[in-house]
């Protein structure tokens, strides 16, 4: 029997969705090199190599993670000189203020990148066949 194979796409527009993606990106691994800000096109992404949970399998995929409409991009305690460094993503958290939103992504070791957004748009999407 064939198994079909698709590749996994979450849109998420709201904070249960963003919960959906944080889920899965959970435990993924993000070379610093393949963080990028297109300041221009207002888009944040992140290469991650990260475990099909939605598979219950310890199968790994490299997917993207793209956020949208993003007008400012923190970090701390991230090392940007040194590209070949791997972080290890917890999760992703969304916070409000006036007008803006706040999304926190949280890696191991305290490191973390703050995106301050006027829309909420996060895609995830698989790069390679599951």
């Amino acid at each position: 029997m064939n198994e079909k194979k698709y590749l996994a796409r979450i849109i998420a527009r709201d904070a249960n969705g963003l919960q959906v993606i944080s889920a899965c990106c959970s435990d993924s691994k993000v070379k610093i090199e393949d963080i990028k800000f297109l300041k221009k096109n207002k888009i944040f992404l992140l290469l991650i190599e990260r475990i099909k949970k939605e598979k219950n399998s310890e199968e790994t995929t490299k997917s993207i993670v793209k956020f949208e409409y993003i007008a400012s991009v923190k970090s701390k305690n991230i090392n940007q000189n040194n590209n070949s460094d791997i972080l290890e993503l917890l999760g992703l958290d969304l916070f409000r203020d006036k007008k803006n939103y706040n999304i926190s992504i949280y890696f191991k070791n305290n490191a973390f990148i703050t995106l301050s957004s006027e829309m909420l748009e996060v895609t995830l999407e698989d790069q390679s066949e599951q």
